[in-house]
C-alpha cells in the first residue's frame, strides 16, 4: 500500500496543506489552505483518501494543542507531531511562509527526517494544563505582591516587621489609608489581588 506523506502548518484559524507522493522522485505539492475546524478536516481526511493509499500527516507541536493530531488518529491515519526545535533549516533559507512550512513538513516526514515529539492523553494533557495554570497563578501572585510593595514604597509607607506576609504584616496592610481616594483604589486592589491569591 502506497502513502501519502501530508505536511500540516497549523494555525489558530488556518491549516496549510501540503502532500508528498511516496518515494525519492514522488511529487511535493501544496494542496492549498483550510479553516482550522474539526469540520474541515474531516473534509481534508475524505478528500486525501484514495483507495490503496494510506495517509501519514505531520505538524509541529504548537500552542493549538493536540486536538487535531487526536482528530486524525481517530480517523485512522498515522500522525506525528514534529518538535520544532529540531526541524533542519538548510543554509540561506529565509523565505518563511506557512505554504513553504507545510511542503518543507511533507518532504521531511517523507525523508524519516522529523523528530517526534511525545504526545499526552487527554487525562495527561488536562493535568499539564492544570499544573501551568497553578504556575502560572503562584507568578501572578508573586508579581502582584512585588508591585503593592513598590506601590508603598512610593508612598513612605515601609513595614519595620521582620517579614512580609505574615500575619502582622497584614495586619499592618489593614492599617494603612491614603488620603487620594485613587491611591486608596490602587492600594486595596493589591490587597485584595493578593489575598485572592493566597
Amino acid at each position: 500500500m502506497k502513502t501519502l506523506f501530508v505536511g500540516l502548518d497549523v494555525h489558530k484559524e488556518t491549516i496549510a496543506v501540503a502532500v508528498a507522493e511516496e518515494g525519492r522522485d514522488g511529487e511535493i505539492r501544496s494542496h492549498g489552505t483550510i479553516e482550522n475546524t474539526p469540520v474541515h478536516v474531516s473534509k481534508l481526511l475524505k478528500r486525501l483518501l484514495v483507495e490503496g493509499r494510506s495517509l501519514h500527516f505531520c505538524h509541529e507541536a504548537g500552542p493549538c494543542g493536540y486536538g487535531l493530531y487526536r482528530q486524525i488518529v481517530a480517523a485512522g491515519h498515522v500522525c506525528t507531531v514534529a518538535a520544532p526545535s529540531a526541524i533542519p533549516n538548510k543554509p540561506g533559507e529565509r523565505v518563511k511562509t506557512d505554504r513553504l512550512d507545510a511542503i518543507k513538513l511533507a518532504r521531511l516526514l517523507r525523508a524519516g527526517e522529523v523528530t517526534a515529539v511525545w504526545v499526552p492523553d487527554a487525562p495527561h494533557e488536562a493535568m499539564r494544563d492544570l499544573i501551568r495554570s497553578r504556575a502560572d497563578a503562584m507568578e501572578h501572585l508573586k508579581a502582584t505582591k512585588r508591585q503593592l510593595l513598590a506601590f508603598l514604597l512610593r508612598q513612605g509607607r515601609m513595614y519595620n516587621g521582620l517579614k512580609h506576609w505574615t500575619r502582622a504584616h497584614f495586619t499592618w496592610l489593614a492599617a494603612q489609608t491614603f488620603e487620594h481616594p485613587a491611591h486608596q483604589i490602587v492600594f486595596q486592589d493589591y490587597v485584595n489581588a493578593v489575598h485572592d491569591g493566597q
